[in-house]
């Protein structure tokens, strides 16, 4: 048994395998679980191996991602044959499992919930990337009796991840996800089931706006409405906020009111640059840098070498290649000095660098 001990993952989906693959490359012994065997053995086979020769008792942790209706009764049982391991969920909610683990004392000693806000619109073990969670939100929710040994855990799994770790409780967990994960997602669907009925052709205009708002479109169905029911009075309340918010629009379009219309863009723009940048911090003011390259491998990789060479940080990038062109567009999302410290370099280099913009 690896010395990091061993950890049985029960749900091979998207995050259990994402967590799993991690958790593997860090030296862990990886036990897969799930009753869709497809699964199970996509997972197992992406992962190399897995310590199927471990018996219960021996996990030093069970981690639970499977769907939020299962969690609890999974974690009952799952106790009652691993009763030292920490039991770790993932699960998109968390006041009302929390509610339910706290009245199993023991069982609630050794249980921590955490949330890594993270995924992609495709599920599934195929879907799986080691790396899905570096950067993003880990979040730790205990419960009144969870032990420090069990949020502990919580948190190593969090850092082993690349995460950046924030603690919540279970109630103010639930309320801020309405939020920042369940409106989008009903606002992207609601956006996206529109276009039904519509004519190919036309939406054969479509540009990359509409892509961009309705990708969570394409999440999984049965997920979202566990999620919704399970967070009912959140997401109600901010969904109320939302309709009385169009209901205005609707209406200052209908009487030509141009102050509220405009209000209700700015206030749009306003809100959206609360959001923070990568790391939780402050959203960045990016400069971009356009660099036109040829289409012949390795371009990008000599141009990343160039930056490691003067010691500049690439914060974003978009390639942008039509099939057949000879020349390709590289931009280089970069703070202000490291843009025309870049572009500079890069002219001097014989690249083709045009000037950096905002």
């Amino acid at each position: 048994m690896s010395p990091k001990g061993a950890v049985k993952v029960i749900g091979c989906g998207l995050i259990g395998t994402s967590i799993a693959l991690r958790l593997k490359e860090e030296g862990f012994d990886i036990f897969l679980v799930d009753r869709n065997n497809a699964h199970e053995k996509l997972a197992s086979d992406l992962l190399g191996s897995s310590a199927n020769g471990l018996m219960d008792g021996q996990f030093r942790a069970i981690l639970i991602a499977t769907p939020i209706e299962h969690i609890f009764d999974i974690a009952m049982s799952e106790f009652a044959t691993n009763p030292r391991a920490i039991i770790i969920e993932v699960g998109g909610l968390k006041s009302e499992l929390n509610v339910q683990v706290e009245g199993f004392s023991e069982l609630s000693k050794n249980f921590i919930s955490v949330h890594p806000m993270s995924g992609r619109e495709k599920s599934g073990p195929a879907a799986a990337r080691s790396d899905l969670f570096e950067s993003r939100a880990w979040i730790v929710s205990k419960n009144s009796k969870t032990s420090d040994e069990a949020v502990e855990l919580g948190y190593e799994f969090g850092r082993l991840m690349g995460a950046s770790i924030y603690e919540l409780d279970p109630v103010a967990h639930d309320e801020i996800m309405a939020v920042v994960s369940h409106l989008p997602q009903i606002l992207s669907s609601a956006l996206a089931a529109n276009l039904l009925g519509e004519r190919a052709d036309f939406l054969n205009l479509s540009g990359q706006g509409l892509r961009d708002v309705t990708r969570l479109a394409d999440s999984d169905p049965a997920l979202w409405t566990a999620l919704l029911v399970g967070n009912s009075k959140s997401v109600n309340t901010k969904l109320d906020e939302v309709i009385n918010r169009l209901i205005n629009l609707k209406e200052a379009i209908a009487t030509r009111n141009l102050d509220s219309i405009e209000s209700f863009f700015s206030a749009g723009r306003d809100g959206r640059n609360l959001i923070p940048g990568k790391h939780g911090a402050a959203a960045r003011d990016y400069t971009y840098l356009p660099i036109v390259i040829e289409d012949k491998p390795g371009e990008l990789a000599r141009i990343i070498n160039e930056c490691a060479n003067i010691s500049v940080n690439i914060e974003d990038l978009a390639i942008e290649h039509s099939p057949g062109q000879q020349s390709g567009l590289i931009t280089l999302a970069l703070s202000e000095i490291d843009a025309i410290k870049l572009q500079k370099h890069l002219v001097a280099k014989g690249w083709l660098a045009h000037a950096p913009r905002k």
